[in-house]
């Protein structure tokens, strides 16, 4: 049971359409739904919401101005917001248009009205019942969520199945998921998923394995990256890419960017950025190994030492050959006893 304490201090309200947070807000990750969420109230403000920028909103967040552009980016694509270009030289700076969710919602059945017959019927429903994956699978659901589906939630999630073209146990997995992480147990929770893992092309079981093992794995990285510079808090959108390009672009080992990052101390003001300049610098010299990066420094001592070995220190007494060398002997000597002359005068 849910229910919310009666304030008597008004401190404003935002009001946000439960289709974004039913539909939207499970397939996008948290910066995305901070970006969103934050300049939808400053939309809602008309005294402020001209003086608001990019900027100022990335400022606000505590979060890099590429992160807010990569969130206008992924909601652009999912259709809910529109960009206004300005005509300026900074591609950051342009304006958000937050279309009506509502609008959309109902263009969307209008459009799905001619595939309602592709649906799954009632009668469907009795003869895929049959099933016995179709009915481990529902089973399983009524375990998770407590209770028993009724024919209507059958009649969605086998849509959902249609949809996304996905197997039985990608649905199990999905609800189980949205269990342990969340807590929730709703079908449009489940189908955000669903489509999360669709447009990252995670079809089957093994796929989803390899992508829990891999975001597992990196991070681990991440957490022993930040260790190592000494941050407490959580990467970015636009550091974690830049980590992931060094293992999946770079190809690197995690001793090689251990190493890299003990390079920080050398800073005052150690970033992700130094360190990936350090690692493209290796990358590009096809060091693989820290012994690759011993030996170009071993190498370049000996280079130093050998330039200091045949350097000749030069004295006053240098030039002597370059003075005398226009007299013949005769005048030398004619010169020699002459001062000796005049130091006896």
């Amino acid at each position: 049971m849910f229910f919310k304490e009666i304030n008597e201090i008004d401190l404003g309200e935002t009001p946000i359409d439960n289709i974004f947070i039913d539909i939207f807000m499970p397939m996008a990750n948290g910066t995305y739904v901070k970006v969103y969420l934050l300049a939808y109230k400053y939309a809602l403000d008309a005294s402020i919401s001209n003086n608001i920028t990019n900027q100022s909103l990335a400022r606000n967040l505590n979060i890099p101005l590429s992160d807010v552009l990569s969130a206008w980016d992924f909601w652009e694509d999912k259709g809910i917001i529109k960009k206004h270009i300005k005509d300026t030289n900074e591609e950051w700076n342009y304006s958000i248009e937050f279309l009506n969710l509502k609008k959309l919602y109902i263009e969307n059945i209008l459009k799905t009205n001619d595939l309602k017959k592709s649906k799954t019927t009632p009668d469907e429903l009795i003869y895929v019942n049959q099933n016995p994956n179709i009915q481990k699978m529902f089973n399983y659901i009524n375990e998770i969520i407590s209770r028993p589906l009724v024919p209507n939630e059958k009649i969605q999630i086998l849509d959902i199945i249609d949809k996304y073209n996905m197997s039985p146990d990608m649905i199990k997995s999905a609800y189980a998921y949205a269990k342990q992480k969340r807590g929730i147990k709703s079908i449009k929770y489940v189908e955000g998923i669903i489509r999360n893992w669709y447009d990252n092309k995670i079809y089957t079981l093994e796929d989803l394995e390899n992508y829990f093992a891999k975001k597992s794995e990196r991070f681990g990285l991440y957490k022993k990256v930040f260790k190592e510079l000494g941050f407490y808090r959580e990467p970015s959108m636009e550091e974690r890419k830049i980590m992931d390009s060094w293992i999946d672009d770079f190809n690197l080992s995690i001793d090689l960017i251990s190493h890299a990052c003990s390079k920080s101390k050398n800073t005052s003001n150690p970033s992700i950025s130094y360190i990936n300049s350090i690692l493209k610098n290796w990358y590009e010299k096809g060091f693989k190994t820290i012994q690759d990066i011993e030996k170009e420094i071993e190498e370049r001592k000996k280079k130093k030492t050998s330039k200091k070995s045949t350097v000749t220190v030069k004295t006053k007494f240098h030039n002597f050959e370059q003075r005398t060398s226009n007299y013949t002997p005769e005048e030398l000597e004619r010169i020699i006893l002459e001062n000796q002359k005049k130091k006896f005068k």
